[in-house]
């Protein structure tokens, strides 16, 4: 014979599931399409056509899903305990002698599910697919060999191969390495540059330089003061090349972010993104936790699409509150830790006040 509080617990992770897939599902819908209309801009730009840009919105899918879970979570509880709300099955259960803690209980338990979804999403599922449409993309626009990677990108130009290891603000790179080739592909020169300033007419002016000259069996290390690669790149173009930190996978992050330390250069962005990403199974059972007071706590006498507003209003405000926060603290040289955090306690601290009173 089954247990009657198991099967309760799985027809309430079952309608909770279900509300989560359906928000979920008409979010990504619906911020797809707009990602599309951005996309269908740059039809006409070097090979870019209609077919690249359904790819691109196509690929970016996951880490479109990532983002969303935790708005998607809250109102997707939101609307699955309040359809059973509604039609009086809570106050059934209740009667039963199923108590409000048990029915929360049920709820953050399948949450569960839904946190170990968004890590395994952002480590291997999203950050893949993502950059391999960011460099399809740049690849039919630009028309150039390029291979993005974890620390810059690698851009055919000419007889040479650039990698471009960081961008900085002010229409600046660093860490530049051009690899000069002869007639017969091999090795000529090569000059690693500290920084290079980006000019209006795609030239680059190369700063703080080590050269090495090659011939036959001999190596010529020799003074340099500048060097310019001509028609080379824009700022725009630059910043479509340079994969953004929030696509990369958590121990990506955490190499790279090593990486940057090690060689004392500021790595907040990226320790920025690492934090939000391993807060975001948090982030999301704060969410389910939060869509509990909306059934049980101060607002349970509103009706379902009182509900729905006031969570998608919830959603929106705290998605642009960790945005603000974040880049507040990258300004203010706030730890990132701290400034990912800070949102979400914020929302934990509210929900367990509100869940008190109904408790």
């Amino acid at each position: 014979m089954n247990d009657p509080i198991k099967i309760i617990d799985r027809y309430i992770g079952r309608n909770t599931l279900q509300g989560f897939f359906l928000v979920l599902s008409v979010l990504v819908v619906l911020l797809s399409f707009m990602e599309l209309l951005v996309q269908v801009k740059d039809i006409g730009k070097g090979g870019f056509q209609m077919p690249d840009a359904f790819g691109f919105v196509v690929l970016t899918i996951p880490k479109r899903m990532v983002d969303l879970m935790p708005v998607a979570a809250l109102l997707g509880s939101i609307v699955a305990l309040g359809l059973l709300a509604d039609h009086q099955e809570l106050t059934a259960m209740q009667a039963a002698g199923i108590s409000v803690q048990r029915i929360a209980f049920s709820v953050l338990g399948t949450s569960i599910v839904l946190m170990l979804t968004a890590v395994l999403m952002a480590e291997f599922v999203a950050p893949p697919l993502d950059q391999a449409a960011r460099i399809q993309r740049s690849r039919a626009i630009y028309g150039k060999a390029v291979m993005m990677s974890k620390e810059g990108f690698w851009v055919r130009h000419g007889n040479a191969f650039v990698h471009v290891g960081r961008t900085l603000s002010g229409e600046r790179a660093a860490d530049i390495e051009v690899y000069e080739l002869d007639e017969t592909g091999r090795l000529r020169q090569f000059i690693a540059a500290a920084e290079a300033i980006i000019g209006d007419r795609q030239d680059w002016l190369l700063k703080g330089i080590q050269a090495k000259t090659f011939s036959g069996d001999s190596v010529e290390v020799r003074p340099m003061d500048e060097y310019r690669l001509n028609s080379f790149l824009t700022p725009a173009q630059v910043a479509l090349l340079q994969l953004p930190p929030d696509s990369l996978s958590l121990s990506d992050l955490w190499s790279y972010i090593r990486s940057l330390d090690a060689r004392a250069q500021n790595s907040k962005a990226y320790a920025l993104a690492f934090w939000q990403k391993v807060c975001l199974p948090v982030t999301t059972g704060v969410m389910v936790l939060l869509s509990l007071t909306f059934i049980f706590g101060s607002t349970r006498t509103r009706n379902a699409s009182q509900r729905i507003f006031m969570g998608m209003l919830t959603g929106v405000v705290f998605h642009l509150a960790n945005q603000i926060f974040g880049h507040m603290g990258l300004i203010l040289n706030i730890p990132p830790i701290l400034t990912t955090l800070l949102p979400v306690g914020f929302i934990l601290i509210i929900a367990l006040r509100l869940l008190r009173r109904a408790f």
